[in-house]
């Protein structure tokens, strides 16, 4: 009966792990509210003295990175070329190891992970992972009009 048992605690811990990684692969890069956004409209203290002279003038687009992080680089070319493509916005990247303040005041637990803030630079989305280009761009949408 051993035996079987071991069987059983194989498939089950086969099927465990395929789960977490669909879950993790389905929100992987996906811009979602952010819950460190505070109050509609209202900037978030270190974030916004660090970019006060970096903001977009209709939006901005926050990555933070780290050096050796392979995704990071994706990340960097999509929102360049979103930011390249649509007037008043700036991509800013900033060094995730180097601010360590701002990790752990935004709950930034990976890297890349991307904010994209409105005019005032108050957070309206975030995502954990390489975000597809329609997806940054339908999140500007929402931070230029909202």
């Amino acid at each position: 009966m051993t035996g079987m048992a071991g069987w059983w605690a194989l498939a089950g811990a086969l099927l465990l792990g395929t789960l977490v990684g669909v879950v993790r692969l389905r929100r992987d890069g996906r811009l979602r509210e952010s819950q460190e956004a505070g109050m509609p409209g209202e900037p978030m203290g270190g974030l916004t003295g660090e970019l006060k002279d970096r903001l977009g003038e209709r939006a901005t687009l926050v990555q933070f990175s780290t050096a050796f992080c392979q995704p990071c680089r994706a990340t960097r070319r999509v929102l360049a070329e979103v930011a390249a493509m649509v007037p008043g916005v700036a991509h800013v990247e900033i060094d995730a190891e180097s601010r360590l303040d701002l990790v752990r005041e935004l709950n930034v637990v990976r890297t890349p992970t991307v904010f994209v803030l409105d005019a005032s630079g108050a957070i309206v989305k975030r995502a954990s992972g390489t975000p597809r280009k329609a997806d940054v761009i339908a999140a500007l949408g929402a931070a230029i009009e909202g």
